[in-house]
């Protein structure tokens, strides 16, 4: 037992395992703090979905997502930190030690990072839940293999959009991007990819009101937004890819967060409540990078760091 009576007391504990919390063990880890990750549903968070990622510096050929999370994992460990396969449900920030609950149990700790980054937003239509994994997807690399020589749609208009629906190419015989506005916010280099590649089509000022099927996807309804018209396209697969929500509920009333539930947090990473840290995304709506990422769980890190190190002085 350790002195405050809790034999899973640790003096860092880190909720997600991302770039951002794996980031965050990482240096907490150098420090000496021998930090405790609760990885979460998925371990690498978001990251580990994504089949390359080209833009995270090191790896000029591109590096695959699950790849880069257990580089992280391994590199986190290494240095003494500690990664539990388990999710936290509840917490309590009101004093410290800060309690968490988790399906493994109960943890206390003297200061928290929270990572527990965003999940993808749902088009919120008829037929879109009764047919998820079954032609509804949210996760081109967990998914595409399916769709070989199928015909899927890709929503959306971002980064994600388009890079899942190239990746999607690999399998599909078609893949049709619908997007409600005629400019992509998708970043050049992207949208010239996807516009020059013989397998992907582009259907723009329309979105999707329905997903029509009853065992599996067979279509969608569409509908124009500039002249209300309104088609059945036919299709195998609807792959959603139109931004996140932050996993930060559990956090509501105890911290401060903006309208959207992401945390606030200052230049330095601290929340509302001393000794509670927040980076990646579930306190980021804007960057959204994995860089930017483990750049922000470095810098909770080193402020936990600091902030344990003043109450010992």
């Amino acid at each position: 037992m350790t002195p405050n009576g809790n034999a899973n007391h640790v003096k860092v504990l880190v909720l997600g395992s991302g770039p951002a919390g794996l980031s965050a063990a990482l240096y907490a880890a150098r420090a000496e703090l021998a930090p405790l990750v609760l990885t979460g549903i998925q371990l690498g968070g978001q990251a580990a979905l994504t089949y390359t990622i080209e833009n995270y510096p090191g790896f000029p050929e591109g590096v695959g997502g699950a790849q880069l999370g257990e580089l992280f994992q391994k590199q986190a460990e290494h240095f003494g930190a500690k990664v539990e396969y388990d999710t936290a449900h509840d917490v309590d920030l009101s004093h410290r030690p800060f309690v968490v609950k988790a399906d493994g149990g109960e943890y206390t700790a003297d200061a928290v990072i929270i990572s527990t980054g965003a999940d993808p937003n749902k088009l919120k239509v008829p037929g879109e839940e009764k047919l998820i994994g079954r032609g509804v997807s949210y996760c081109a690399t967990c998914d595409g293999w399916f769709f070989k020589d199928k015909k899927v749609i890709i929503v959306g208009g971002g980064d994600s959009a388009l890079e899942e629906g190239l990746f999607i190419t690999r399998y599909a015989s078609s893949v049709t991007v619908i997007h409600r506005r005629e400019e992509f916010r998708a970043s050049p280099l992207l949208q010239k990819r996807a516009r020059e590649h013989p397998r992907m089509n582009f259907i723009l000022d329309t979105v999707v009101t329905e997903v029509i099927g009853t065992e599996k996807v067979e279509a969608v309804r569409l509908k124009n937004v500039k002249n209300g018209a309104e088609t059945i396209l036919e299709t195998d697969g609807v792959f959603i890819f139109i931004g996140h929500t932050p996993n930060t509920q559990m956090f509501k009333g105890q911290l401060e967060m903006d309208n959207l539930g992401y945390i606030k947090v200052d230049d330095k990473m601290q929340t509302s409540r001393a000794g509670v840290f927040a980076a990646g995304e579930a306190a980021d709506s804007h960057f959204r990078q994995v860089v930017t990422s483990a750049g922000m769980g470095a810098a909770a890190a080193i402020e936990a760091t600091h902030f344990l190190e003043a109450e010992s002085n």
